[in-house]
């Protein structure tokens, strides 16, 4: 991914409390701006070769892109998944003042 930019990296954690810890470490560390957190929600997936489901909640946390490698490295240590879900897409466009104050907010050293 081009490091230029803004991103939103979606990352699922089992609990609340987890998805809370990631959530402050992203902010206190200021790797991210902004970290909403959906509650509850039903995955369905494949692990190990069988078909999985639980129940977990959604980070949604906007950040530049030249942050990711961190923010991928800081919820890897903190997650309790052997192989947490951390996914980013680029923000192809949006209200250039929130993307402005995202710039501002997140470390970018």
């Amino acid at each position: 991914m081009d490091d230029t930019g803004h991103i939103v990296v979606l990352i699922t954690a089992g609990t609340e409390t987890e998805a809370q810890r990631i959530r402050d470490l992203l902010l206190q560390a200021r790797q991210a701006a902004c970290v909403n957190i959906l509650p509850k929600m039903n995955s369905t997936y494949w692990w190990q070769g069988r078909l999985e489901s639980a129940d977990e909640h959604l980070l949604i946390v906007k950040t530049i892109a030249s942050r990711l490698n961190t923010v991928i490295d800081l919820t890897k240590q903190n997650h309790s998944y052997k192989v947490p879900e951390i996914i980013a897409m680029p923000i192809v466009g949006g209200n250039p003042d929130y993307l402005a104050w995202i710039d501002k907010e997140v470390c970018t050293e």
